[in-house]
C-alpha cells in the first residue's frame, strides 16, 4: 500500500478513451514504474489533483466542460509546479505556441504516432520543453494576448470565455452562478489588467483563448 501511495501519478486528462489508452501505452514504455490516472474532464482532472500531486498531467484541449486554453490555464495557476502537456488534434497555426505562452510543458498533435508520443513524454518527464519541429513555437500576436490573459484569475478567464462568446453580463452570471455585479466587477479588473478600455477590444485579446476543435471531435 505505501508503495502505491509513493509511486509517481501521470494524469491522461482526455475524453476520447481510444487517445487515452494510446497515451496510457506510451507511458508504460518510457517509465513504466507511474501508475496511470485517467480523467475525462476538467473537473474529475481538478479532483484528482486535489487527492494528490502528479508528475505530470496530458490536458485534451477540448473536453465536455472545458475549451481553448481555459483549462490549461486554470490549472497552471491552481498547480504551477505541475507539468502540463497539452493534447490536441487542432492543426490551427500559433496553437503550440499559444499552448506555451499559457504556461505548457508541451505540445504533443493527435495525429503522433507511438514514437513520437514516447519522445515527447520522455522528454517533458525529464524536464525539456518540446513541441513539433514547425513554426508553432514562432512568436506571433496570439501569444502576445496569450501572455496577457496568463495574469487573469481563473474566474476572469472564465467571463472572458463568455464575452468571447458574445454573451451579455447576465448571461455569464447564469452560467458561473455568480451575480451580475461580481460579474461586473470581473470585466473592470479583465480590462485593467488587459489595459483595454471596452468589450470589443478585449475580445480581440480573448481570441487567443479559442481554439476552434477538428470536425471529428
Amino acid at each position: 500500500m505505501d508503495a502505491m501511495t509513493n509511486m509517481s501519478r501521470i494524469l491522461l486528462a482526455d475524453d476520447h478513451p481510444l487517445f487515452r489508452a494510446a497515451l496510457a501505452a506510451a507511458v508504460a514504455r518510457v517509465a513504466p514504474d507511474r501508475a496511470v490516472v485517467e480523467t475525462s474532464s476538467l473537473q474529475e482532472t481538478t479532483t484528482a489533483l486535489q487527492t494528490g500531486a502528479a508528475e505530470l498531467v496530458c490536458l485534451d484541449l477540448h473536453m465536455e466542460d472545458s475549451s481553448g486554453f481555459v483549462g490549461l490555464a486554470e490549472l497552471r495557476r491552481a498547480y504551477p509546479n505541475t507539468p502540463i502537456v497539452v493534447i490536441s488534434a487542432s492543426t490551427a497555426p500559433g496553437v503550440a505556441a499559444r499552448a506555451l505562452e499559457f504556461g505548457a510543458s508541451g505540445f504533443i498533435p493527435k495525429t503522433a504516432g507511438m514514437e513520437t508520443l514516447c519522445e515527447a513524454l520522455t522528454a517533458i518527464l525529464d524536464g525539456d520543453i518540446w513541441a513539433p519541429e514547425d513554426d508553432s513555437l514562432e512568436a506571433d500576436e496570439a501569444a502576445e494576448a496569450a501572455a496577457k490573459l496568463a495574469l487573469l484569475t481563473p474566474a476572469q478567464l472564465r467571463v472572458m470565455q463568455g464575452l468571447a462568446a458574445g454573451r451579455l453580463n447576465k448571461q455569464i452570471a447564469y452560467d458561473m452562478g455568480i451575480s451580475e455585479a461580481t460579474v461586473k466587477a470581473h470585466v473592470t479588473a479583465i480590462f485593467r489588467k488587459l489595459d483595454v478600455i471596452n468589450r470589443t477590444q478585449a475580445v480581440l485579446v480573448a481570441q487567443a483563448l479559442i481554439v476552434e476543435p477538428p470536425a471529428e471531435e
